[in-house]
Parts: C-alpha cells; structure tokens; sequence
C-alpha cells in the first residue's frame, strides 16, 4: 500500500468517524430539546421522555433541522404556546453545542 492509499484510507475514517460524531450530536441535541419542549407543553415523566423519542425520529425524516423546528412550531402552536422562532432555533443551537461537548468529553 502507497503513502498516498494510506492517507486516503485515513482520511475516510475520519470522515467516518465524524460523521458518527455528528449523528449522536444531534440525536443527543434533539433528545434534550424534546424534554425541553416537553416542559413546555406541560408532559412530564413518561409522556416527556415518549415526547423526546418523537423528536428525535422527526431528525430522521429529512437533512437539516427544518423537521425539527416544524414539528417543534406545529406542536407549540397546537397548545397555543407563544414561543418564537428565534427562542426555538437558539434553544437548538444551544443544546446542540452541549451535546458536542459532552461527546467530547466522553472520548
């Protein structure tokens, strides 16, 4: 194997590697933001925690966030909560900058 397949090998881990990274990043994030709403919406206990399972799901139905904030809107709007868009997509990126932190810390 050259110097050059080596690299290319090890740079596709790490790809790899991050992409995994990534993938728990946000399923952790939305974990706790789904808590987070839940809160919200007046769930606790089991309810809370199902309600958490939904929102980590909705992440799987397209790439990005906007299924995770239309459910998030959808629902709130559904109680009649007054929650802005900016409060929802910062309370996201704060979370999701916590679960980075915690995976790091994790190893």
């Amino acid at each position: 194997m050259s110097t050059f397949d080596k690299r290319e090998e090890g740079f596709e881990a790490q790809y790899a590697h991050d992409e995994k990274l990534r993938f728990r990043a946000h399923a952790r994030r939305n974990r706790a933001l789904g808590l987070w709403a839940a809160e919200k919406l007046g769930l606790s206990g089991d309810e809370a925690a199902a309600y958490a399972v939904t929102l980590v799901e909705a992440d799987l139905e397209e790439a990005g966030d906007e299924d995770v904030y239309r459910k998030l809107r959808t629902d709130f709007d559904a109680k009649g909560l007054d929650i802005s868009e900016h409060r929802i997509r910062r309370t996201m990126d704060e979370l999701l900058a916590e679960a980075v932190e915690s995976l790091k810390k994790e190893g």
